[in-house]
């Protein structure tokens, strides 16, 4: 189960609307809607354990392994990169929905990928730095 299901049902589960949520935990309704939906995903862990509480939920619970590796990137290199991080752990868990791969094989090809990002990552912003784009 992802984020925004894990959301959903804990907030139904309680018996919250949107908006009562959204007021519980000092976020907008909006926001509320885009973690539902799975437009968005919070920037801040802070946000995880607000949202944990204010559904009756462990803050672990609303986790995944790739959060920590989303949240890295919006700390350092902003939104957009935020969103390709995003998009790429959609994209890999989209080719992995099969199920023929050993789970540990799946967790040791996503930080091959999680280090190859950084790498580029690193390589950009250097290139970007030295005028050498």
């Amino acid at each position: 189960m992802n984020f925004s299901d894990k959301v959903r049902n804990g907030r139904i589960a309680k018996g919250l609307s949107q908006e009562e949520l959204a007021k519980i935990t000092g976020l907008s309704k909006k926001t509320i809607q885009n973690y539902e939906s799975g437009e968005r995903l919070p920037k801040k862990r802070d946000t995880y354990r607000i949202l944990a509480e204010a559904i009756g939920a462990e803050e672990s619970a609303l986790l995944d392994e790739n959060v920590d590796f989303i949240l890295k990137a919006h700390e350092q290199y902003g939104n957009d990169a935020m969103r390709q991080a995003m998009d790429l752990v959609a994209d890999v868990r989209a080719l992995w929905a099969g199920g023929e791969m050993e789970e540990e094989d799946m967790d040791e090809i996503m930080r091959a990928l999680q280090e190859a990002y950084w790498e580029a990552k690193k390589k950009t912003r250097a290139a970007k730095e030295t005028g050498h784009e």
